[in-house]
């Protein structure tokens, strides 16, 4: 009698279901024939198919997003999304604003002129988001409609600001949905939310949890604003931001609660636009100390140094190169490189780290490249 194996696959409609089987070659541990230098990953061996089961992969975001509020701001912006762009890859997102952008009493054709310019020709990467306004403004539900009607194809994400509780972002989410089925999108359409308010802080967990959100964004200004002058305004920027206790324990919570939830972290903008290096300097922290993987800009001097901060090594990037290469040939299993283990808990480290390197723009090793971003 064949040796017969138990094994779990995903049926849609029905979850997760047991089956029986023939032990296969890979069953038995052993090693499909290495891919041979410059040739595809098949699609079956991807890392992202291989390493994430059971789990949604991490996602790949761009580590800026600019936010541009008026017409003119977001034709600017998208030019120099494609002039800095590399290898069809843009170098950071775009955040088009209702909440700040639109004019007092014209919210609604604010949000056409927005939802015009993320379906139109222009959009070629598809990394247009919106910001739209909080639950308790008037106009939140006429944004979505018009937004999501509009341009829900091309969309890239919505971002929700003013959340008070998950309660609060799971409505949205829940409209959102019935928008998006109302309209005909198939496609999901995913969330970032805005963590501006202590309650939103307090279940920064629970919101990160929520289906759809991709990514925590800290708002420091309406944060500290809510403080009712417990956190003074010199902790909105550098060094107070950092080494404040209240707001750098709020920066802890948020990058502990997305990453603890397979959602990216991102940090919020410096104020000082002017000044590159400051820029800069808030970027690296952010990533070195922090962990935030992503950093809002306000104005465009500002979106090249957080993208050079955020960048990985490139010597990690080598590295990182050759383990993932040594485990896709070794079948994904244990293999031993430099007198040092690696396995499918450092394939994962090391396979998040090139994505994040490609998101930045930066000029990968040929063998990567063709490999796993053809």
């Amino acid at each position: 009698m064949p040796n017969r194996v138990k094994k779990l696959i995903v049926v849609p409609g029905h979850g997760v279901v047991v089956v029986q089987g023939r032990k296969t070659l890979s069953d038995t541990g052993a090693r499909r024939k290495a891919i041979e230098p410059g040739q595809p990953m098949p699609e079956s061996t991807h890392p992202n198919h291989v390493l994430y089961p059971g789990c949604k992969p991490f996602p790949a975001l761009p580590p800026c997003v600019h936010y541009a509020g008026s017409k003119k701001l977001l034709r600017k912006s998208i030019q120099l999304q494609l002039e800095s762009a590399m290898d069809g890859q843009p170098a950071f997102d775009i955040s088009a604003d209702c909440e700040d952008g639109a004019p007092s009493g014209c919210e609604h054709e604010h949000a056409e002129m927005i939802s015009a310019v993320i379906a139109g020709a222009d959009n070629r990467f598809g990394r247009i988001g919106c910001r739209i306004h909080g639950l308790h403004h008037p106009a939140w539900l006429d944004d979505l409609e018009v937004i999501v009607g509009g341009a829900g194809q091309m969309l890239a994400y919505l971002a929700f600001p003013k959340a008070e509780r998950a309660e609060d972002v799971r409505n949205q989410i829940l409209a959102l949905e019935e928008v998006r089925a109302r309209h005909g999108i198939r496609r999901a359409i995913p969330v970032h939310v805005l963590i501006e308010t202590p309650g939103a802080l307090r279940e920064a967990w629970q919101i990160a949890e929520l289906p759809l959100v991709e990514c925590l964004d800290f708002g420091i200004m309406d944060y500290i604003s809510a403080q009712h002058g417990a956190i003074p305004a010199t902790a909105m920027r550098s060094p107070g931001q950092f080494d404040h206790p209240l707001v750098a324990r709020a920066k802890c919570e948020i990058a502990t609660a997305a990453v603890g939830n397979g959602v990216v972290p991102s940090h919020n903008v410096t104020l000082e636009f002017g000044d590159t290096d400051r820029v800069a300097e808030d970027a690296r922290r952010a990533r070195r100390e922090f962990g935030f993987l992503r950093m809002s800009s306000i104005h465009p001097t500002q979106i090249q140094p957080i993208v050079a901060a955020m960048r990985p090594d490139f010597s990690e990037v080598e590295e990182a190169t050759a383990i993932v290469i040594a485990g896709q040939d070794a079948d994904w299993g244990p293999i031993s490189r430099a007198g040092q283990l690696h396995d499918r808990a450092s394939y994962r480290y090391w396979w998040e780290l090139l994505q994040r390197a490609h998101a930045t723009g930066m000029a990968l090793p040929e063998s990567a490249r063709r490999r796993f971003f053809r």
